[in-house]
């Protein structure tokens, strides 16, 4: 098992174990029962873990304790300064990212325990403003689900609402949190917390479907070009592949399931194609295009599904480091 392939429960499991159980019994004084179920659960089901990984986790969970402490201290600028000089600006951008969901998770607490359907049920007939605030707190799957099943007029003014939001004054999000708590119960933080913004509804949509993220970008493109493009850049969709690099394109081609490269490659252009297909040994390739002489009468949705698949393991590659995406900026590689 390597760390890039533990989930964040199995590294807080690792963390209890670590510290023994006179120290590991202290913090869980400090959960609720429905985390103490879920963090005794992942510790029985944990395993042998090697010494390095054992202290890979625990140099991450360190770094995310000073993260906090400085954040505390001085605030995100602040601790941007600090943690760059001190852990570098790639390692530095990846604390505090983590560090910001975790301040917002102090709001709307309550709605993250909340089935999809039921939190539909009570957003559906809020404003778009409303709605956008709300699923700014939601994990992004869990966002594009209900952004999904919206009337499609209503699901676009979300979608802009949620890109174009930067900051939330507490006096705002108390306003909506005293309309959605009827039926909830949760608390308001006490700083300004950034929500939203075009880095979040690109993530919500990489989970939407790909009818769904095409009719978004269609309609958006139409009302304003420019947003549209910029959310566009902080994404990866399946057209993106003809732009990525031999070795990353290799390296996700052999964690594919052959059955969802065919499928994919039945919609697809001549050109990306052509690259995938130069990026595979001979033996892969001629098997491949038989398949695909094969394969009639596909429907439109499994094309789409098999196309979805193919972007989240190459996002999985990526947020493991395993493969770069070029989704622009100024970052530059260096060869």
């Amino acid at each position: 098992m390597k760390f890039s392939d533990l989930t964040s429960k199995q590294k807080a499991a690792a963390v209890i174990v670590s510290l023994g159980t006179e120290n590991a019994s202290s913090i869980y004084k400090y959960l609720d029962q429905d985390e103490i179920e879920r963090l005794t659960v992942e510790v029985a089901q944990l395993g042998h873990l090697t010494a390095e990984l054992t202290e890979d986790i625990l140099d991450d969970f360190y770094k995310d304790c000073v993260t906090q402490k400085v954040v505390t201290d001085g605030g995100m600028e602040y601790a941007k300064t600090v943690l760059q000089k001190a852990f570098g600006e790639s390692t530095a951008n990846n604390l505090l990212d983590r560090v910001n969901r975790t301040l917002q998770a102090r709001s709307f607490g309550f709605i993250r325990r909340s089935d999809t359907k039921s939190l539909y049920s009570i957003l559906a007939r809020e404003r778009a403003q409303t709605i956008a605030l709300v699923l700014s707190y939601v994990d992004s799957e869990q966002a594009a689900s209900i952004i999904a099943e919206l009337p499609e007029s209503k699901r676009l003014r979300v979608v802009e609402a949620i890109a174009r939001m930067e900051s939330a004054s507490p006096e705002a999000i108390k306003i909506v949190e005293e309309e959605i708590k009827k039926k909830f119960s949760g608390m308001v933080t006490a700083d300004f917390t950034n929500i939203g913004g075009v880095d979040y509804i690109a993530d919500v949509i990489n989970h939407m479907d790909r009818g769904n993220e095409k009719y978004i970008f269609d309609e958006l493109g139409k009302k304003d070009g420019t947003l549209a493009e910029k959310i566009r850049q902080k994404m990866f969709v399946f057209e993106d592949i003809a732009d990525m690099d031999s070795r990353s394109i290799q390296r996700f081609v052999r964690e594919c399931d052959m059955r969802d490269l065919v499928y994919a490659m039945k919609s697809t252009s001549p050109q990306i194609k052509e690259v995938i297909f130069a990026n595979m040994s001979s033996r892969m390739a001629e098997s491949v295009q038989a398949d695909l002489e094969i394969t009639v009468n596909v429907r439109l949705r499994d094309v789409e599904e098999a196309q979805q698949r193919i972007v989240a393991k190459i996002r999985e590659l990526e947020e493991a480091g395993e493969i770069i995406l070029n989704k622009g900026g100024k970052d530059e590689l260096i060869v």
